[in-house]
Formats: structure tokens, C-alpha cells, sequence
């Protein structure tokens, strides 16, 4: 295994609460880059939290989320959303066809930086012009994956995104996240699998109620690639 990058993000002291109740923290932890990172832990157990800190859909309580080394609380949401992407356990589709979908990210996009774009996720240029609506499960999950990377992203997270696809669209996802990483765009990967983990991950999380209970490169981890305890 290739020796692991500098962190790309950081959490210092991190917490998140939410009705007097703490969901999260306090928590102090590095990702590296590009990983892919990989989260895992039981439902409820903070993972997606964790998750929508980094791109800030969720702000934490208290403590300093960095990527970079840059404090994101001083960076412009929208900005910083167009740098770290997020797909989702559902996948987002927006109405009209696929080609606005891709536009909704992209306004500039001509016919055949769609087609592009489409078969970059493994999808056919002829799907443009469809009802996005229409599209399968696995279809939707690698066209909101596509409308994710038209902003050209450093990061992509991806939310338990195949909790709900049949085992070869879910492959075709994975596939999709390591080559994302071999291009050198950091991968994050939320999951209650630890198996997906040994397929995906070089570097695990471990979370369990709102704590993280380990952390560091997968062959290592407890009950993914190292001794289970």
C-alpha cells in the first residue's frame, strides 16, 4: 500500500448537538488524500454528520473543520460546495432530462460535453434527452455522481450511495469512486459495510455513537482488514 498522503481534511475538537442532545464529538481526526476514505459504523451513529460537516451542510457546535488547512467557516458555502461534492443514499434528480440535470451544475455545457460527461460515468450519450424521472436506480445514483463532478471538485463524498442498488449497479458505483480517486480526487465513502470497506477503502473511520472509536489505514482496522476485536 502506497504511504498515505497529507491530510486533506481536519477536525479539532469538533462537536455537533443538536436539541441538548451531542450527536457527534467532541472529535478530533485528519482524513488523508485522496484516499478513498472510508466511514463506517452502525445506523444513528454519526457518520453522515461527520459527512455533511466536511462540505458544510451541517455546522459544528464548537471546533474548526479545515481543508487544507483552511478553517471552512471562512470560505463561501457555495464555493466551497463546487470544491467538495456530495452524492447521496437517494439519489437528487431534478426535473426535466438528463441533459438538464448536468446543466443545473454546468449552464455551459454543450451537447457534447454532456455526452461526455454521461460516459464518463459509464452512461450512454442517449440518455441526454430522457425524462431524468425515468431513469433505474443505478442510473440515477451515476447521473447525480456526473452532475457532482461538473463542477470539477477536489473532493467527492459519497452517502451509503448504493444502500439501495442491486449489487452490480452498486459495483459500478465503486468502480466509479476508485477510478475518481486513481485521478486524484479525494474520495470520502460513508457505509455500514465493512466488506464494501476492503473493496474501497485505504484508510478507515470507525464511529460509533457519535464517537470515533478508531482510525487509520485498512488492513489495520478492527473488524475490516486487520485481527477483528
Amino acid at each position: 500500500m502506497p504511504e498515505l498522503d497529507q491530510p486533506l481534511f481536519s477536525l479539532e475538537d469538533v462537536a455537533v448537538a443538536r436539541g441538548g442532545r451531542t450527536v457527534l464529538g467532541p472529535v478530533s481526526l485528519e482524513l488523508p488524500g485522496p484516499g478513498p476514505v472510508g466511514v463506517v459504523g452502525p445506523s444513528g451513529s454519526g457518520k453522515s454528520t461527520l459527512l455533511r460537516l466536511l462540505n458544510r451542510l451541517d455546522a459544528p457546535t464548537a471546533g474548526t473543520v479545515r481543508l487544507a488547512g483552511v478553517d471552512v467557516a471562512t470560505t463561501d458555502p457555495c464555493a466551497h460546495r463546487r470544491r467538495v461534492a456530495m452524492v447521496f443514499q437517494r439519489p437528487v434528480v431534478l426535473p426535466g432530462t438528463v441533459a438538464d440535470n448536468l446543466r443545473a451544475a454546468a449552464p455551459d455545457l454543450d451537447d457534447d460535453a454532456v455526452a461526455a460527461a454521461l460516459a464518463r460515468v459509464g452512461l450512454d450519450a442517449d440518455l441526454a434527452d430522457r425524462d431524468a424521472r425515468e431513469l433505474s436506480g443505478g442510473e440515477a445514483q451515476r447521473l447525480g455522481l456526473a452532475r457532482s463532478l461538473g463542477t470539477d471538485p477536489e473532493v467527492v463524498l459519497f452517502d451509503e450511495p448504493t444502500s439501495s442498488l442491486d449489487p452490480a449497479a452498486a459495483a459500478r458505483i465503486e468502480d466509479l469512486a476508485r477510478g475518481l480517486a486513481d485521478d486524484g480526487i479525494a474520495v470520502v465513502w460513508v457505509t455500514h459495510d465493512p466488506a464494501q470497506l476492503r473493496r474501497l477503502a485505504r484508510f478507515v473511520v470507525q464511529v460509533d455513537d457519535g464517537r470515533i472509536t478508531w482510525a487509520g489505514p485498512v488492513d489495520d482496522a478492527p473488524q475490516v482488514g486487520g485481527a477483528p476485536t
